[in-house]
């Protein structure tokens, strides 16, 4: 049975958008955040979001706190969804209460030919993802809804793409103008090769991706560099649209900062977003810089893959580790806003010119310095030389980290550490929907003329 969620009257005058996807509160995360914020702001510009997602859906985060964030009036639509993490649980011996973790983060060493054989099972007969067996079932039950709740336009987000499935049935049945929304790539995502697929589940997922991307009215993506990937399978119907920071979601004084040299993380580090290069350059500068080893403080919010302890230990900084665990997200602007400095660590992997961490957004709205680690030709370090934020280092740059780790120290030890950034502004959640809305404006326009 679906659960339909009506806060008050809504809007009659605006045109209405159908917004499908899989997390949304009380799941965490930035998967949600993209959404939630759009939703807030869409009525500003015209559009009436409705939102179809899972009543029962596997969410990794928990935060019950963005729920109070959303507008009065939404319509939430919850449909029931089977999926096989049950099996998955016994399986690999978890118990139902344990999370299954996104971009295979493990929190624990977990190695052996039942964890292969279980990645392989979910990378091959689970195509696109483990929510297929929701698609048909979603499909009838939206070409119902809309001949009784029309829509003048449908987003569809992912990961997981079996929500775009889902959108390409209901525009197939119904031709109403579609947005596939991609917040990370598909066979172009980091963890793809750990799917270990045969060729027929390869070729699979490339003609999925491809029917997604030309069938799409228009495709949106968060970096320029998946929208430029995207652009060789639809022929350049491809816009970029990406992620940023609520401005109301910011104390508008900022807490006093942490005590100590505080180099802080923020969201989740799986394997390939965990530089060995700056656990190294912090251990040198601990043996050779005076002071730093009295006044460091490496300090993680949110869930760490077991890699990550490995190299604290091996690194001898495990001393000066503190892990605070998973927040809500009021939580974690707060020890945002109090770090010394922020780290932002992009995927070591086949989409790093183009991964643009979420967080990143959120990060310059703390208005403290920012020390990324990826690629210098990437869409993040455009953002951050663009705007002044911080910098970024090669991910095989360990004496560019230590000079920039020195310098910072000495800033903070005589009271001069500060970031100017500038130009921000256009990445404001706010900013950000109104470029959607209008994206939704043109393509409500052109069916209009059809």
């Amino acid at each position: 049975m679906e659960v339909v969620l009506t806060l008050a009257l809504k809007p009659t005058t605006l045109k209405r958008v159908l917004i499908i996807t899989y997390y949304w509160p009380p799941a965490g995360g930035v998967a949600v955040q993209r959404w939630v914020k759009m939703a807030r702001y869409l009525r500003q510009f015209g559009w009436e979001p409705v939102i179809y997602t899972a009543e029962n859906g596997e969410m990794p985060v928990i935060d019950e706190s963005l729920a109070a964030t959303l507008p009065a009036g939404l319509e939430v639509i919850k449909r029931p969804i089977w999926e096989p993490y049950s099996w998955y649980k016994r399986f690999l011996g978890l118990s139902k209460e344990e999370k299954i973790n996104a971009a295979f983060l493990q929190e624990k060493k977990k190695t052996g030919l039942l964890q292969h054989l279980a990645i392989w099972v979910r990378g091959n007969l689970f195509i696109p993802d483990a929510r297929r067996f929701w698609i048909k079932p979603s499909v009838r039950f939206l070409t119902d809804y809309v001949k009784s709740h029309p829509v003048d336009a449908i987003i569809s987000t992912g990961p997981p793409h079996s929500m775009h499935l889902i959108a390409m049935g209901l525009k197939e049945r119904t031709g109403i103008p579609w947005i596939a929304d991609f917040r990370d790539p598909w066979t172009r995502i980091d963890y793809y090769h750990e799917l270990h697929l045969t060729s027929f589940a390869d070729k699979r997922h490339h003609q999925l991706e491809k029917q997604v991307a030309t069938n799409a009215d228009a495709l949106v993506t968060v970096s320029m560099q998946w929208a430029n990937d995207f652009n060789l399978l639809n022929n350049g119907n491809s816009t970029v649209i990406t992620n940023g920071y609520d401005e109301d979601d910011f104390p508008a004084v900022h807490p006093d900062p942490e005590k100590g040299f505080v180099l802080h993380h923020v969201g989740m580090i799986n394997k390939a977003r965990n530089p060995e290069t700056l656990w190294l350059a912090i251990s040198n500068l601990c043996k050779t810089l005076p002071g730093l080893s009295d006044d460091l403080r490496i300090v993680f919010t949110g869930k760490n893959d077991y890699s990550v302890h490995e190299f604290l230990e091996k690194y001898g900084l495990t001393g000066y580790a503190e892990n605070r665990g998973q927040v809500t997200h009021a939580e974690a602007i707060n020890a945002m806003c109090s770090a010394t400095i922020l780290l932002l660590l992009i995927n070591d992997a086949q989409d790093i010119l183009g991964r643009i961490p979420a967080k990143l957004f959120e990060y310059m709205a703390a208005k403290r310095p920012i020390l990324a680690i990826g690629d210098p030709k990437g869409d993040a370090a455009t953002i951050l030389e663009e705007t002044g934020a911080g910098i970024l280092i090669d991910l095989k740059d360990v004496d560019g980290l230590q000079s920039t780790i020195a310098s910072w120290y000495a800033d903070y030890k005589s009271g001069k550490l500060s970031v100017k950034s500038a130009g921000i502004e256009k990445y404001a959640r706010k900013s950000v929907t109104e470029q959607y809305a209008r994206l939704l404006d043109s393509l409500h326009r052109k069916a209009a003329r059809i």
